[in-house]
C-alpha cells in the first residue's frame, strides 16, 4: 500500500500519518527529511520526535530518498516518510542543480516496487497565488508535478484540513 497525504502547514496531516503507521501493525521506519537549519526548525523536529513512538526506527536522510527508501522497506514494515516539500526544498537548494532531477526521477522509478507499506506526507502548496520570486515559482510547480506523479502511482491519496482527512483517492 502507498499514500500520499497531503495538506496545509499545522493541517494535522502528520498525525494522520503517524497514526496510520501505528495502525499498520508493522514495524515502523520514519524517514525524516528535515534539516535544523535554524532554531525553529530545530524546535518543529523536536516537537515531531516527542510525538513518535519510541518504537519506531528513525531514519534522518534530506537527499538521498529513493535509496533510503529502497534501504529501509521491507514487507513487514511500514516507512513513513515526513515530508516531501522539506526534502524538495533540500534538493533546490543543493550545489549540483542537476541533483534535484536525478533524485525525483530515481524516486518516482522505485516508488511502485517497494515493497511493505509505504506513506508520504508532504505539504499542499498550490492553493494560493502563484508566488513572485523564480524560485518559490519553481518550488510550487515542481511540488505539484512531484504530487501529480505520486499520485498516480499511490494507491490512496488524503488531504487533510483541519484536522480531518478526506480520501481523494482509496479509501480512509
Amino acid at each position: 500500500m502507498r499514500s500520499l497525504i497531503l495538506g496545509g502547514a499545522r493541517s494535522g496531516k502528520s498525525a494522520l500519518a503517524e497514526r496510520l503507521a501505528g495502525e499498520s501493525g508493522r514495524e515502523v521506519v520514519y524517514l525524516a527529511t528535515a534539516q535544523a537549519r535554524d532554531g525553529e526548525m530545530a524546535e518543529r523536529i523536536a516537537h515531531h520526535r516527542a510525538r513518535r513512538s519510541a518504537q519506531w526506527f528513525c531514519v534522518e536522510e534530506p537527499l538521498a530518498l529513493a535509496d533510503t527508501l529502497r534501504l529501509h522497506a521491507r514487507g513487514d514494515r511500514c516507512v513513513l516518510v515526513d515530508c516531501l516539500t522539506l526534502w524538495l526544498s533540500n534538493l533546490l537548494g543543493d550545489a549540483d542543480p542537476l541533483r534535484f532531477e536525478r533524485e525525483r526521477d530515481a524516486l518516482l522509478a522505485c516508488v511502485a516496487e517497494l515493497p511493505g507499506e509505504i506513506i508520504f506526507v508532504s505539504n499542499e502548496v498550490g492553493l494560493g497565488i502563484v508566488p513572485m520570486g523564480e524560485l518559490s515559482r519553481r518550488f510550487v510547480d515542481e511540488t505539484g508535478r512531484l504530487h501529480q506523479a505520486l499520485a498516480g502511482v499511490c494507491e490512496r491519496v488524503l488531504l487533510v484540513a483541519a484536522g480531518l482527512p478526506l480520501a481523494l483517492k482509496g479509501t480512509l
